[in-house]
């Protein structure tokens, strides 16, 4: 098996020999669905190594994962295809339903505050910088009265 610094190498001449390819032949749908599931299954057997509670964190197999996706790319671009197109991403969606199913994000839904609120947390900042400003007139009013 090839270290993966020496297939990031490779991966560039890879993708302008085949981006070459592409040109003469055209897109070869059905060797990218023969060849897209190595992809899979080689990034199936890396993910078993990875305990099943750290797969929602990223951080755990992303050198997996840019391995699968730099795979998908070179696959579909070997057989004349652009990455990524609906085939592609199909598989790819497949392999998130099969891995990722079950991390849900967490967003938290943000509302306006009520008006109660919401007009004196602009209101007061509002009056309180009209006051200072006149203030400032004032007394800069004053000093030049009592000098």
């Amino acid at each position: 098996m090839e270290s993966p610094v020496r297939q990031l190498y490779l991966l560039p001449l890879l993708l302008l020999l085949c981006d070459a390819c592409a040109q003469v032949y055209g897109c070869n749908e059905t060797g990218m669905l023969e060849r897209l599931p190595r992809c899979g299954r080689t990034f199936a057997d890396r993910m078993q190594r990875v305990d099943v509670w750290k797969w929602c964190n990223l951080s755990e197999f992303v050198v997996y994962y840019e391995s699968f996706t730099n795979c998908t790319e070179l696959e579909t671009n070997i057989v004349g295809c652009y990455w990524p197109n609906p085939l592609a991403q199909s598989f790819i969606t497949d392999i998130h339903r099969q891995f990722f199913s079950n991390c849900t994000v967490d967003r938290t839904h943000w509302e306006d505050p009520p008006d109660e609120i919401l007009i004196p947390l602009i209101a007061v900042p509002v009056v309180l910088t009209v006051a200072m400003a006149g203030l400032v007139v004032w007394r800069s009013k004053r000093t030049e009265q009592l000098l």
